[in-house]
């Protein structure tokens, strides 16, 4: 294990905040993490912050056969993404990808019903918007997340990761207002190499986190 892992999620979000404390207590930020990975370390900072926390729901696009190696993402909103080098290099056709999107909407809206309940979706316009996932690789997930949240007019748009790709990053941080990783070490390789414990995130994980938050609030 790498010198420079986390032990867990609920320590990467701790050490997340510390670089987003501007935001502690300013009344217009809400804190969005991403299902399920995202949840753990959106959690923490939302707490150490005093913002509410809420879920934003987006499907990486995975590669028929290779379905971590992303070819895209779709996200709330109808909104998708695309890397058209790996669906060119890899030949993927228009049939495969519209079949892929419409398993992962299908999955995207199940998740929606599961864990907002009656809960309405948070209203972002004029808000300080913190979209947090446990790491980034390619970005492309979280990038349909961005693009969508945009689409809703927000104050200000923050991403926030404890760990990253550099080139990710960099990719990235043209599309928001402000972009904070904690550690974007080299060779970056995949986000559960820096992670000690990585264990799958539930969807009993989400639920309860959610909604000891909302008590919080």
């Amino acid at each position: 294990m790498p010198d420079e892992s986390f032990k867990d999620r609920t320590d990467a979000g701790r050490e997340l905040a510390r670089g987003l404390d501007a935001y502690a207590g300013q009344p217009d930020v809400i804190v969005l993490g991403l299902p399920r990975g995202g949840v753990p370390v959106a959690y923490e900072v939302a707490e150490e912050l005093g913002a509410p926390l809420d879920v934003f729901l987006v499907r990486k696009l995975g590669v028929p056969g290779h379905e971590e190696f992303a070819m895209g993402a779709i996200a709330s909103g109808g909104v998708r993404v695309l890397d058209p080098e790996v669906v060119r290099m890899l030949g993927i056709d228009d049939g495969t990808v519209e079949a892929v999107a419409a398993a992962e909407k299908m999955e995207l809206e199940r998740r929606e019903r599961v864990y907002r309940h009656d809960r309405p979706v948070p209203d972002l316009r004029d808000q300080t918007v913190i979209v947090i996932d446990d790491g980034l690789a390619t970005g492309s997930t979280m990038k349909a997340a961005v693009r969508a949240i945009r689409a809703q007019h927000p104050k200000k748009l923050v991403v926030a990761v404890p760990v990253a790709a550099r080139e990710t990053c960099e990719d990235l941080r043209t599309e928001v207002d402000e972009l904070v990783c904690s550690r974007t070490p080299e060779p970056f390789r995949a986000v559960g190499l820096w992670y000690e414990d990585f264990a799958q995130t539930t969807d009993d994980e989400v639920r309860s986190l959610l909604a000891r938050a909302s008590k919080a609030e």
